[in-house]
């Protein structure tokens, strides 16, 4: 009998068949290593899954790859679902993945740290952003699901406690594929149309498949972008995600987030109450200061009697002229005196003095006082001058008393 000579392209056919015809082939699970993993334009993603002795092809479709939670990287450890048949072009076998989990954590699970990781890097999360709430918002912008009881729950509380703030219902889908662009679009939308003076987004408790809306980077970057202050009121208080970490405040609940937005109206009327107390003792007291003043006023001479103040300034002006009176005759007193102790000393040195104990002043012919024997010669013609009169005289011979010896 002679054999069949297969052509390449039947080989891979037959190949496919038996691939395919085999059960546990059509919907498998593969462990491994995550290697030389590609995303792309398509939207499909190629990789290879290896373990310690072999390695194993694999493509996930853009259908497929668009369900992904996390982020597959080089090196993660995963658990890869699908069917493993021959593509007949290029005669290799390769597993068709229709579904990625990592082992060990879940995929929302590792999504989350990865997002988480990536945000804290680009700074969404830094304390710096974070804006104060305002202390007594007129508005509050609420988005969340109009049909669940956290809504409810937030609107009692807000009531309760500050009635005369206005709340605003953005209602939005909270669950599900179609929950972030909603809640990404009515943060923005609150925001961009001041809709409020504080922003609350959340829902109530749930599981992290049913809280994952706001695990999404476009709530996230909506949050980090909103100008207006935000808080963050998802689940209960273990519940914790990546809208908690970018918001301004979290809150452990929505019914929490009602509370920290508006003050208590019990407290503040306390507090209103208490200022007003402390006003009207400092303004009783500011009275009786001045109902005492005016008593002590009252009471002085100068309101009893008018004219006390005139006859006071004039007794006053009357001790004022006399001291003023005093003082210059005291001071006249001892001028006087000093008057009198130059004059007496300048005629003690007067040379009128000298010329009346006997004495004279002899001048030559110029008029100028003789000094010396030297400042005459015989026959000079002198003038003399006594304490009463004088004469002239011709020297007859000058001479130089001589000194006792």
């Amino acid at each position: 009998m002679e054999q069949h000579v297969f052509g390449v392209t039947e080989v891979n056919q037959l190949i496919k068949l038996l691939l395919d015809g085999e059960p546990v082939l059509s919907k498998i699970s593969v462990r491994g290593e995550l290697s030389n993993y590609k995303m792309y334009p398509s939207g499909h993603h190629y990789f290879t899954l290896k373990d310690q002795e072999g390695a194993l092809r694999c493509v996930m479709f853009k259908s497929a790859a668009g369900r992904l939670r996390f982020r597959p990287e080089n090196g993660m450890k995963v658990v890869a679902t699908g069917r493993i048949t021959v593509f007949p072009r290029d005669g290799a076998y390769q597993l068709y993945c229709d579904s990625l989990m990592p082992e060990g954590a879940g995929d929302l699970a590792v999504a989350f740290e990865q997002l988480k990781a990536r945000l804290y890097t680009e700074g969404l999360f830094d304390a710096a952003h974070k804006k104060p709430l305002p202390l007594y918002p007129e508005r509050i912008a609420v988005v969340t699901s109009a049909a669940g009881a956290a809504v409810h729950d937030m609107i009692r509380i807000l009531r309760r406690r500050y009635p005369i703030a206005k709340v605003i219902l953005l209602p939005v889908r909270v669950q599900g594929a179609e929950a972030p662009p909603e809640i990404a679009g009515a943060i923005r939308y609150a925001d961009r149309w001041k809709i409020g003076d504080v922003i609350i987004t959340g829902r109530g408790g749930g599981s992290m498949e049913d809280l994952w809306a706001f695990n999404d980077e476009r709530v996230a970057r909506a949050i980090y972008d909103c100008q207006t202050p935000i808080i963050s009121a998802v689940g209960h208080e273990p519940d914790v995600t990546i809208a908690d970490f970018v918001a301004d405040v979290r809150a452990s609940t929505p019914s929490n987030a009602a509370e920290i937005a508006v003050p208590d109206q019990t407290e503040l009327l306390r507090w209103l109450r208490g200022c007003r107390e402390r006003m009207e003792q400092g303004e009783r007291q500011r009275l009786d200061s001045l109902r005492q003043r005016l008593e002590t006023l009252a009471k002085k001479r100068v309101m009893t009697d008018q004219m006390a103040y005139v006859q006071d300034k004039r007794m006053e002006l009357l001790h004022i002229q006399q001291r003023l009176g005093d003082l210059s005759a005291a001071l006249l007193g001892r001028k006087r005196q000093r008057f009198a102790a130059l004059a007496a000393s300048l005629d003690a040195m007067s040379p009128l003095k000298v010329l009346g104990r006997g004495y004279a002043v002899v001048r030559g012919t110029e008029g100028d006082i003789l000094k010396s024997y030297r400042d005459v010669a015989t026959g000079d013609q002198v003038s003399v001058t006594l304490g009463e009169g004088g004469f002239t005289a011709t020297v007859d011979r000058p001479y130089v008393k001589e000194e006792t010896r």
